[in-house]
């Protein structure tokens, strides 16, 4: 299987934080890029650089051969693929679907086996790296399905991304965003207490970032995300609310598999006290909020 770049025509759709930088990366690349989301206005900025907005997900799946979507959660993903409205009852034969959502693993697999019965080819391809890795370009791609389909879109991945890693078949990706989202989770936890403790034996915390974020201690969230902490700056690279998305569908999975995962359980119950607090739509930083609540 061959794409070439002046054949193919991606449909994008979910321009929100992830999505909008992602098909902007796709357009500078120089691929044709439709674009549909729910609220307008979220991809003026992509129209402006030479996306063509679609009002429906029908007619955006119509005339485009490669779909990706990044929208918000596994009934968004059902809905969006296999609603009568959806895009696998109006893509092409042919076409390639790519669902780059963080979803459930057994979806993903329905996803896969629908499209094949209509000629279409899918991968789950959920990403890592928030909203500065879409910017940049450099996201963490996980992918399920087939092996030919997934060479065939490598160098539309690497656009966006600079680790994409086949992981297996239909499904494969989606479980390994759960261990991805799993291992954030109790990093989180971690970075949270450190600077909680720091302040309150009396350090600075600016330095102390300085002094254990090159050691042991190390992780993207200690670099990037807890200096917003430090800051009061809580805008979502990630929502609070689809982080708590990710982790229930982590459980779910992992207890059918009969999994014990009590640092999981223990991550999600604070970021729904957190949600319950009004903070569904901040970032997965804003935790640092519910260890420093006696200071305010």
């Amino acid at each position: 299987m061959t794409l070439s770049k002046e054949d193919t025509i991606i449909g994008f759709i979910g321009t929100g934080v992830m999505g909008k930088s992602m098909a902007g990366h796709l357009l500078r690349a120089g691929y044709q890029v439709l674009v549909f989301n729910r609220t307008k206005a979220r991809a003026e900025e992509l129209i402006q650089i030479g996306a063509v907005w679609q009002d429906t997900v029908e007619k955006l799946a119509a005339r485009s051969n490669v779909i990706i979507t990044m929208v918000g959660y596994p009934k968004d993903v059902e809905e969006v693929y296999l609603g009568k409205d959806g895009i696998i009852s109006h893509a092409k034969s042919g076409s390639y679907l790519v669902d780059m959502t963080t979803s459930a693993p057994d979806l993903a697999k329905r996803i896969y086996t629908e499209a094949l019965a209509q000629g279409m080819y899918a991968l789950d391809a959920p990403v890592s790296g928030g909203d500065i890795g879409a910017k940049e370009a450099r996201l963490s791609i996980m992918v399920g399905g087939d092996n030919d389909v997934f060479n065939a879109l490598v160098p539309i991945f690497n656009c966006v991304g600079k680790n994409v890693v086949l992981q297996g078949n239909a499904g494969a990706g989606q479980h390994t965003k759960m261990c991805n989202q799993i291992a954030v989770a109790l990093t989180m936890i971690g970075v949270c207490e450190a600077i909680a403790y720091a302040k309150t034996a009396g350090l600075n915390p600016e330095t102390v970032l300085k002094s254990i974020e090159s050691g042991a201690a190390g992780s993207f969230s200690l670099t990037n995300l807890a200096p917003r902490m430090l800051t009061d700056n809580f805008a979502p690279g990630f929502y609070v609310k689809h982080f708590i998305k990710d982790m229930t569908i982590a459980l779910a999975s992992a207890q059918e598999m009969g999994l014990l995962t009590p640092g999981l359980e223990l991550a999600k119950s604070l970021y729904e006290q957190l949600a319950q607090q009004g903070e569904e739509n901040s970032g997965t930083h804003a935790l640092i909020k519910l260890y420093l609540q006696k200071d305010k």
